[in-house]
């Protein structure tokens, strides 16, 4: 009896400890799981209705449908084989020739995130500090550029280590495919994070100066009221520098053509917008806080990360605990999902044109305003 005893005790501490593996791998696979279904419907979503509605078919919209269309490639791409690893106990079943494609496309779609969004803030800077220029040459075909250098850029800096410089193994205690980062004396993998690293911080410093040039500029100085006076379009008294032609090339002129203007080809305020008007500005200002929400998003959920890759590049035999490690890389997938959701919630142009797609959201939300009426009637 004794020893049956002591055999049901000794094998207790087993049976506690495969249980907790489970409950944390099934935790994992739920969690995993709930991200891919997000991404793959959020990101679906956006990029059917840029596509669809041609009030969309603008600049900052393109950059947002690569990057909706990425997000989406990705959690389709690497999430199903993570959890995979995850169900087989934090192994990698397959062989080292789908491991090494797997984490090129992780770090493909990492870099061209963070690319992306740095070339977005560039825009966003243009927009709104130089947008006669922008409103100029930002056009379908500058967007695809951008597009395509992005990739480019993004492909040089994932493919190398396919060839070894910069091992991609699979790292048992990330449970996926990725760089393995060795102490910094025997390791090739510094120079892709300091990469990663700049891109991310010069980002945030486009945003600052933009922060900046808004701040310096929030109070015009009034416009000169004096007008200037033509007697046969022969401008003088104050304004009169150029005013006058000003106004009739931008399309305010009234009768005949001025002598000085005649046979130059006029542009009419539909070909080019010239001044950035009080809406407009709203416009790409609302436009620079959902991007910019989705800057700081990338950064807050890809630092704990990059941290952890530091620490074992710098700090020789540092031993990272595993719930923080496991937690940071569960945020990384985490970031593939949330931009959906940011666009939805801090953009009204896109939740209109949602309702106006799906009378499904209309109808639900002009019923929760007539509730809210009605509470307001009885005095609750």
């Amino acid at each position: 009896m004794a020893n049956s005893s002591e055999l049901g005790s000794s094998s207790s501490p087993h049976l506690t400890s495969a249980g907790g593996l489970l409950s944390a791998s099934g935790l994992k696979l739920a969690t995993l799981g709930l991200i891919l279904c997000v991404s793959l419907a959020g990101n679906v979503l956006f990029s059917w209705l840029i596509l669809k509605d041609r009030h969309l078919h603008r600049a900052p919209y393109y950059l947002l449908l690569d990057l909706c269309l990425a997000d989406g490639l990705r959690s389709l791409a690497c999430f199903p084989f993570v959890m995979l690893s995850v169900r087989s106990g934090a192994a990698w079943p397959h062989g080292p020739l789908s491991c090494k494609v797997l984490a090129f496309l992780a770090v493909l779609f990492c870099f061209h995130a963070a690319f992306l969004l740095f070339c977005v803030g560039v825009t966003r800077y243009m927009a709104i500090a130089h947008h006669r220029f922008y409103a100029k040459r930002m056009t379908g075909w500058t967007c695809l550029a951008v597009v395509c250098m992005v990739w480019t850029l993004s492909m040089a800096m994932a493919f190398p280590p396919v060839f070894d410089v910069g091992t991609y193994k699979f790292i048992r205690e990330e449970e996926q495919c990725i760089f393995e980062h060795r102490y910094v004396k025997a390791n090739d993998t510094l120079g892709f994070m300091l990469m990663l690293a700049a891109v991310i911080a010069a980002t945030h410093l486009v945003y600052i100066k933009l922060l900046f040039f808004i701040h310096g500029h929030r109070k015009m100085k009034p416009a000169q009221l004096v007008p200037a006076i033509s007697q046969n379009w022969t401008f003088h008294g104050p304004g009169a520098t150029g005013q006058a032609a000003a106004n009739w090339t931008a399309g305010f002129g009234r009768g005949p053509t001025p002598p000085t203007l005649v046979g130059i080809r006029q542009a009419t305020h539909s070909q080019i917008k010239r001044l950035l008007v009080l809406e407009e500005f709203k416009m790409e200002k609302r436009l620079c806080k959902m991007f910019y929400m989705i800057t700081l998003l990338f950064l807050l959920l890809w630092s704990p990360y990059i941290v952890a890759c530091y620490l074992r590049v710098f700090i020789k035999a540092s031993s990272i605990p595993q719930v923080y490690l496991t937690t940071s890389v569960w945020m990384t997938f985490a970031q593939a999902g949330v931009n959906p959701i940011l666009c939805f919630i801090f953009n009204k142009e896109l939740r209109v044109c949602l309702r106006a797609h799906f009378p499904c959201c209309q109808s639900i939300q002009s019923t929760q305003g007539t509730i809210l009426c009605d509470l307001k009637s009885f005095g609750m």
